[in-house]
């Protein structure tokens, strides 16, 4: 029962990654864009909704059984914003940013494999930054800084988070071999990246628990 709701958790998270990819691609200003994005995170870490960034960091922390929970929360994503993707192609929607969409997919698809790789990383610093700060800070205000400021880093940066690559290939409707391979070397590159500071913790102590 708690791995199908992990699974429907995952699910929304998806689909509001899409919510937060949509409003950013309506926006014509980038700043304001990357900012409104943070919705998506928003939402996951106030309702802890299942997502792969925001979980993977703690896998140095976590027993084997941990990565079955991390393979359903980044199926469950897909899922997710599979379905965000889709739908919204049959709204008016779409059709005002069809084009934009196009071309951020046609920009990931043109870079090479280790680029798309070596953006994940930074990627997954920021998200794991995000979230832990989220989960251990007292304060409201340190909380919101905490999760929309890496997510404004991570997409004005142009680095790569494979959920939101997700729901872009989803809403343009591009999947194909090319980016399949890109979202797994992604998926790694996010999962290298979210897992970097923890296993300093880890090495040298600095903590010995994984979520409070």
């Amino acid at each position: 029962m708690e791995q199908i709701r992990q699974f429907f958790s995952a699910i929304l998270a998806g689909i509001m990654i899409g919510v937060g990819g949509t409003v950013f691609l309506v926006q014509p200003n980038m700043v304001i864009g990357s900012f409104l994005f943070g919705i998506g995170l928003f939402t996951v870490a106030v309702l802890q909704l299942q997502l792969y960034t925001g979980k993977i960091g703690y896998l140095p922390f976590e027993k084997p059984t941990y990565l079955l929970e991390l393979l359903i929360t980044w199926v469950g994503n897909l899922v997710g914003t599979f379905l965000m993707g889709t739908v919204l192609r049959y709204t008016r929607i779409y059709t005002a940013i069809a084009e934009r969409a196009n071309g951020i997919v046609a920009l990931k698809l043109e870079d090479n494999y280790f680029g798309l790789f070596i953006l994940g990383i930074f990627c997954g610093i920021l998200m794991f930054l995000a979230i832990d700060t989220f989960r251990r800070q007292d304060g409201s205000t340190t909380k919101m800084i905490a999760l929309f400021l890496p997510v404004m880093v991570f997409i004005l940066a142009g680095f790569e988070h494979v959920v939101a690559n997700m729901f872009y290939f989803s809403l343009t409707n591009a999947w194909n071999t090319k980016c399949w391979i890109a979202t797994v070397v992604v998926t790694i590159g996010n999962s290298v990246g979210g897992m970097l500071i923890p296993c300093y913790l880890k090495v040298f102590h600095v903590r010995k628990d994984g979520i409070i």
